[in-house]
């Protein structure tokens, strides 16, 4: 793994509080993203299971969950080989709701590995425009 970091920033027409539960509540978290069974809590498992197969896709642990302003866990999938990535994302009131930031660090950066950070920046844009679209009442 490297410095390799990828950066995502949306603005989101709701409160940081609702934003929030999309990022730590079950129900909210299978609409855009991979539903946990339980909230993401400080200090606990982080395990995301696929909607249709039910098979864990992505886990780690909730390193820090301060509400709500700063979610921050360790995160990995299949193809990163037991690898451990860092995820943070951070909701800062703006004039008429919250922007989200998105930090994902410890990507790998040689070669063979850039594809996968390719398809990780891919699968965060389409994921957090999701999220966007369900806050937004937006229907594709």
């Amino acid at each position: 793994m490297t410095d390799t970091i990828l950066r995502k920033t949306i603005y989101l027409k709701a409160s940081r509080e609702e934003v929030w539960a999309y990022l730590t509540q079950p129900e909210k978290l299978a609409i855009w993203f991979h539903a946990p069974k339980s909230p993401l809590v400080e200090g606990e498992e982080l395990a995301l299971y696929g909607a249709e197969s039910g098979d864990k896709i992505c886990w780690g642990e909730v390193r820090t969950a301060r509400a709500p302003e700063y979610l921050e866990y360790t995160f990995t999938i299949k193809p990163l080989n037991g690898a451990f990535t860092t995820v943070r994302w951070t909701l800062e009131d703006v004039a008429a709701g919250t922007r989200m930031s998105l930090e994902h660090e410890g990507l790998p950066a040689d070669l063979p590995g850039f594809d996968l950070t390719l398809a990780l920046d891919k699968g965060w844009e389409g994921h957090m425009g999701q999220m966007r679209d369900h806050i937004h009442n937006i229907t594709p």
